[in-house]
């Protein structure tokens, strides 16, 4: 797995996560996913993404490679 796959995946589960924490624990959960939908548009625009280079940092491989 490489960063780009893991920042997917994580942006993924934390919008799922926010989503039941909405449900089952209070509606202001829900801006747990504008934040992270808020994040992955700035990231789209200016490259830069936290959750990317804290992945970097863990040992996740950089690139596209499959």
């Amino acid at each position: 797995m490489n960063v780009d796959r893991a920042v997917l995946g994580f942006a993924g589960f934390m919008v799922l996560l926010s989503l039941v924490l909405t449900y089952a624990v209070s509606p202001y959960f829900v801006w747990l996913t504008v934040f992270v939908g808020a994040n992955m548009l700035q990231s789209a625009f200016t490259g830069f993404c936290p959750a990317a280079m804290i992945l970097k940092k863990l040992g996740i491989r950089p690139g596209n490679a499959f």
